[in-house]
């Protein structure tokens, strides 16, 4: 009897054991598995957006960039270490602030005006979120965070210009 309760106890043990093991392999094989986000589109959609673009490109570009060479920029490039840095920094600074980061929303903008050269159109990337409320609530009532900007965050811009800045889809 005495030898029976090492051995069933090694048995329960090994089990549990083993349930994390597997456990574990299975959610590594889920990582591999990246849903599909939603908006994905095909290289085809891609060209006739930004060719539905070249109206209000030309517009601009012919009143504010008119004897400039290259004309206005129609694209950001960022590298994906900035992108992914910018994430996490971004969302610490939400936590740390009492946000949940749900995303980000993209402005246009342009650098300020060098000499006689306007600036560049630039993208902005903006944390959004909402504020962190009390998670206790007798009413069991589910509203939906809303995706406003962050107070307060920092953004991110300064990625390189197109080549040349005019170039349109694709690059």
């Amino acid at each position: 009897m005495k030898k029976l309760v090492p051995i069933i106890l090694g048995f329960i043990l090994g089990a549990i054991a083993m349930y994390f093991y597997f456990h574990n392999i299975k959610n590594e094989e889920d990582m591999s598995n990246t849903p599909t986000p939603k908006g994905i589109i095909n290289p085809s959609q891609i060209q006739a957006l930004t060719e539905a673009y070249n109206p209000r490109y030309d517009t601009i570009s012919n009143k504010f960039f008119a004897g400039v060479k290259g004309g206005d920029n129609r694209s950001s490039w960022y590298s994906l270490e900035d992108l992914r840095n910018f994430l996490t920094i971004a969302e610490d600074s939400a936590k740390a602030s009492g946000y949940t980061m749900t995303g980000v929303r993209l402005y246009l903008g342009a650098h300020p005006q060098v000499g006689d050269v306007p600036g560049y159109t630039t993208m902005l990337f903006v944390p959004t979120g909402y504020e962190h409320t009390a998670e206790g609530n007798m009413l069991n009532m589910y509203l939906q965070p809303t995706n406003h900007d962050l107070p307060g965050a920092n953004g991110l811009d300064m990625g390189e210009d197109g080549d040349p800045p005019s170039s349109n889809y694709p690059q």
